[in-house]
C-alpha cells in the first residue's frame, strides 16, 4: 500500500479514537502548546480529517428527508430549521480537529510531527498525495499482470517436471520376439509347405505313364 493510504488510514483510526486520549486529563495536561501546534499542522498538512467532511451534511440530509416522509405538509419548515440547526453546528468542527490533533501528540513527538507537516506541505508532499490514487490504481493493475505471469509460468513449469518424471518412473514395454515369424511368411529356410506343394528344387516330377 502506497504511503498516502497508511497516513490516511493511521490519521482515520486516530481520528477516530480521539476521544480515548482525551478521556485521560493528565495526558491533555502533558501535551505543550509547542506540541499541539505542530500536531494541528501536521493534521492539516494530510489532510487527516478531510473524509469527515460529509458528516454534517450527511446526517442533515438524513434527518430531512426523514421528517419529510412523516410530515410531507411541513416539508418547507424541515428544510428550514435543518438547514439552520446544522449551520450552527458547523462550529464544532473545531473540536475535531483539536481531538485530531491530540490523538496525533500522542503518537507522535513534536519533531516528528513538524518533520510530518514539513514533507506534506512540500511540493513533493503535495504532489504524493494528489497523484497517490492514480500511482496506486497503475500499480495495481500491473501486479494483477504480474500476478497472472508468474501464476501461468509456474503451473507450466511445475506441469513440465512432473510429467518428466512420471515419464522416467514408467516401466520399459518389453520387446517383441525376433525369432516368431511374421504372419502369412515363409519358413526360415524358405522350403515349400510339404501338401500339393512343388518340390524344393524345383524339378519336375516323374512321370509314371512310362513304367
Amino acid at each position: 500500500m502506497m504511503l498516502h493510504k497508511r497516513v490516511r488510514r493511521l490519521a482515520t483510526l486516530l481520528a477516530a479514537s480521539a476521544v480515548l486520549a482525551l478521556s485521560s486529563p493528565v495526558f491533555a495536561q502533558d501535551v505543550s502548546e509547542s506540541h499541539l501546534k505542530a500536531a494541528r499542522a501536521a493534521v492539516a498538512a494530510i489532510h487527516a480529517t478531510d473524509s469527515f467532511d460529509n458528516i454534517l451534511p450527511q446526517a442533515a440530509g438524513a434527518l430531512e428527508a426523514q421528517l419529510i416522509q412523516k410530515n410531507p405538509d411541513m416539508q418547507e419548515l424541515i428544510g428550514k430549521t435543518v438547514s439552520e440547526k446544522a449551520i450552527g453546528l458547523a462550529s464544532r468542527r473545531a473540536d475535531l480537529e483539536k481531538e485530531a490533533a491530540l490523538a496525533y501528540a500522542k503518537v507522535f513527538s513534536e519533531k516528528e510531527l513538524n518533520d510530518i507537516a514539513a514533507f506534506y506541505s512540500s511540493d513533493a508532499g503535495k504532489k504524493l498525495l494528489d497523484s497517490g490514487p492514480a500511482v496506486t490504481r497503475d500499480l495495481v493493475k500491473a501486479a494483477d499482470i504480474w500476478q497472472n505471469g508468474v501464476a501461468r509460468d509456474l503451473a507450466q513449469q511445475v506441469g513440465e517436471t512432473i510429467a518428466a518424471a512420471a515419464k522416467a518412473a514408467a516401466p520399459a514395454a518389453p520387446a517383441p520376439d525376433a525369432t516368431a515369424p511374421a504372419d502369412n511368411s515363409a519358413p526360415a529356410d524358405n522350403s515349400a509347405p510339404a501338401d500339393n506343394s512343388a518340390p524344393a528344387d524345383n524339378s519336375a516330377p516323374a512321370d509314371d505313364s512310362q513304367n
